[in-house]
């Protein structure tokens, strides 16, 4: 059957990984959203036009990140590829730590199912395989794909995920620099192992994070310390940990974003939130302070059939 003229639309939710302790594990969804177009058109040639973030950067053929995540799925379904026209609206920053490359990941598995829908039938344990073997990890993808807060691991039989939802008091906030930061970079400056106090450290909190965004928000500023992966990567974001000490200094539970530079502040109700938002922009005004919600539906498609 052809697929010309079908087109689908995507919606992907911005995510934050780590939380604080939760190194390659935890992840949440936030509602600020990358959005896509796709429409099959006849011959094989793939045109993309990109609006907003990455506009002018990244690449407007079959080499661009969506285009080749939409490829991928389709070769690994056995079904014949159409030309493609893509229209991206971006706005999750790029080399941030707010997840734009799995949000990209994700936007092209969701455009590939919306297309291939009522000929392959894709399952949410084959979005998450397919996602974490072109990202890498799972924990910015798992959000992304399927909102609110994720717990996600691996194991024989590939990755996980648990979803669930986040306490209605916390209130995030994502404070943006100008500047990028490289993701292998920032795992570079890592070692190969900790001590061990470390690591007990570490599974304290990442559990205790789990009750304070689920149930018990006032315990924040405990739950997001860490030992594991974020002084190791201070000096390559100096401005970053020096807003994050100033930030917890002032009782704000704040970590870096992902792999940063951003920083994520868990905020335990809304005035909180607004009261850090201003501290850190009177610090670095250039920095961007977004306010945002937990997002709890994650990746959405929508399909108009020929």
């Amino acid at each position: 059957m052809s697929l010309v003229g079908r087109r689908v639309s995507v919606k992907v939710p911005a995510t934050s990984a780590n939380l604080g302790p939760g190194f390659d594990t935890l992840g949440m969804a936030l509602s600020y959203y990358d959005e896509l177009q796709v429409e099959a058109v006849a011959g094989n040639d793939i045109v993309v036009e990109v609006h907003g973030e990455g506009a002018g950067e990244v690449p407007t053929d079959g080499t661009n990140l969506v285009a080749t995540t939409i490829r991928y799925v389709f070769d690994r379904f056995k079904q014949p590829m159409p030309g493609l026209k893509l229209i991206a609206h971006n706005v999750i920053p790029h080399g941030r730590g707010m997840g734009s490359s799995g949000a990209a990941v994700v936007a092209g598995i969701m455009a590939a199912k919306g297309l291939l829908e009522g000929i392959v039938e894709i399952s949410s344990g084959e979005l998450l395989d397919i996602a974490t073997e072109l990202e890498g990890h799972p924990d910015n993808v798992a959000p992304a794909l399927f909102g609110g807060l994720t717990i996600a691991w691996k194991d024989e039989f590939g990755p996980h995920h648990k979803k669930l939802f986040v306490h209605r008091g916390v209130s995030p906030l994502e404070l943006v620099p100008a500047n990028k930061m490289s993701t292998a970079l920032a795992r570079s400056l890592q070692p190969d192992s900790v001590p061990h106090d470390d690591a007990v450290f570490n599974v304290s909190r990442s559990a205790l994070l789990i009750a304070a965004l689920t149930q018990s928000p006032e315990l924040m500023m405990a739950a997001t310390e860490d030992r594991l992966h974020q002084d190791y990567r201070a000096k390559a974001m100096p401005e970053t940990y020096e807003l994050i000490q100033l930030m917890r200094s002032r009782g704000h539970a704040a970590v870096v974003s992902g792999a940063g530079p951003s920083v994520l502040v868990l905020a335990s109700d809304p005035a909180e939130r607004l009261e850090a938002a201003k501290l850190a922009t009177e610090k670095y005004p250039q920095w961007q302070a977004l306010l945002l919600a937990v997002d709890f539906k994650g990746a959405t498609v929508i399909t108009q059939h020929k």
